[in-house]
Parts: structure tokens; sequence; C-alpha cells
């Protein structure tokens, strides 16, 4: 993966100086992807001071926040990449169970082909719960105990580093040599959630679902195949697989 291929994607941001200090961040460490969803920030037609403290704080990148893409959800701002992490330092019911470091998810990316989206909180509350659950990982910065919370732009500029020291010369973009036969590509989001949907639908026609329990495990298996990076022919043919013993089973087979 590139840093090209690397999406810094705020989840409804509040404070115009935090974002305008991601922008710096980004820039640093080479990455231009920014995208807001459900933003809080004070813009409209009477909130210059706001667009300009974002833009103070931004000092030379403000060429980041003018190019940023902005989306009602956060599933919006997902759609088009392939894996997406959500950065957390909380644990507990109904949040990812398993998390990388910032240097540990850096790692992960290095040999994986496709687009990533790192996903931040809002300034005060983080990701909620059910922000987590619409990414495939989670991932932390280690801190000290007595004072775990990092601000927002903080947060960034480590991950940021950490992706730029890892990824630099992975290569560019620009110029660079398209997709070939063979390559591996992993499923964009919506080629997942749509594979996920018709397992989960053969398993319901196989009466697999006769407890709760079908959207905890529609959760797992999106996040299962992200993670494993599965591309259309591996995952057409998993489909086929459980199409098939739906209908053995179906057919009272052994």
């Amino acid at each position: 993966m590139r840093l090209e291929e690397i999406t810094i994607v705020l989840v409804r941001p509040s404070e115009p100086g935090n974002t305008g200090a991601v922008c710096r961040a980004m820039k640093n460490m080479g990455l231009s992807r920014l995208r807001i969803a459900a933003s809080e920030l004070p813009f409209g037609p009477g909130s210059p001071a706001e667009l300009e403290t974002l833009l103070a704080r931004a000092v030379h990148a403000g060429n980041i926040w003018e190019q940023a893409e902005h989306f009602n959800t956060l599933e919006a701002a997902l759609a088009d990449c392939t894996i997406s992490v959500g950065t957390t330092r909380r644990r507990g019911r109904r949040r990812k169970s398993n998390t990388l470091s910032a240097r540990e998810l850096a790692e992960f990316l290095k040999t994986r082909p496709g687009r990533a989206a790192l996903v931040f909180g809002n300034e005060r509350t983080g990701l909620e719960g059910e922000e987590l659950e619409r990414c495939n990982l989670a991932s932390h910065i280690p801190v000290g105990p007595a004072f775990p919370s990092i601000n927002l732009s903080h947060a960034v500029q480590i991950y940021a580093y950490e992706l730029y020291q890892t990824l630099a010369g992975q290569g560019s973009a620009a110029g660079g040599p398209g997709s070939v036969p063979g390559q591996w590509v992993p499923m964009a989001r919506p080629e997942t959630d749509a594979l996920v949907h018709k397992i989960c639908g053969t398993l319901a026609g196989m009466g697999f679902y006769r407890h709760p329990g079908r959207e905890e495990q529609a959760r797992f298996l999106r996040d299962l195949i992200a993670r494993a990076g599965l591309n259309r022919s591996e995952g057409r043919y998993l489909e086929n697989i459980i199409t098939k013993a739906g209908r053995l089973s179906l057919s009272g087979m052994p």
C-alpha cells in the first residue's frame, strides 16, 4: 500500500483549529486524502472566523482542507475503501476486541493492496460504538494510564508519522502502472457487503438463524473478509461454496 492510498476520515469534527492542525499533520507526512463525515464544524455563510482559524492552524496545508471530501454519513465515506480502521482507546461491549498499535497498523498495511481509511472520532467523545462497528479493524496509540486521552490532531500526527516511516518509498501512484491480470485487488466495501448479505441470506434459508445473531455474524464476516483482503474471484468462490452447501442442505443429501 502507498501513502496515496491512505484516507484520513474525521467523524463529527467540531473544532476548526483541530481540523486545521490535522491538515498540517497530514501534509507533513505526505498524506493528502481527507474526508469529513457528519461534520459538526460551525461553518456556514456567517462563520468566516471559524474558517480563518482552521486555515491559520493548517499553515501551508490549506489545500488539504480545500480538497477534502464531505459526506453525510461514515458509511458513505468508507464506501470505496477496501479496509477501514477505527482509532480508539476504549474497550467494552460492542467494541472491537482486538486492536493494533499505530506502528503495528503501519506494518499491517504495508503489504496490503487497495485503499485504507483511518477513522478518527469527535474531539470530545471519540468514535461511538456504532461508528467503530462500521470499521473492520481497531487501532490504538500506547499511552500512559494516568491520562490516556490524546488530542485529535496529535493522534493524527502520530499515525501519519508511523505510516510515513513505513510506507514512504512504497512507490507513487503518479505515472505508476495500472492493475494487471492476476494482480491482487481486494474487494471494495460495497462488494464485501453484498457478499456478506448473500452468505447470511443463504444461511437464513437453511434455518441457521432461529435465534438472534444474524446482525452480529454479518459484522463478523464483513470484518473478517476485509482483513483477509479477498479479491472478487475469491469472493465468488466463497459465495459458491456457501450456496452449494445451502442447496445440499435443502435437498436433504448427507
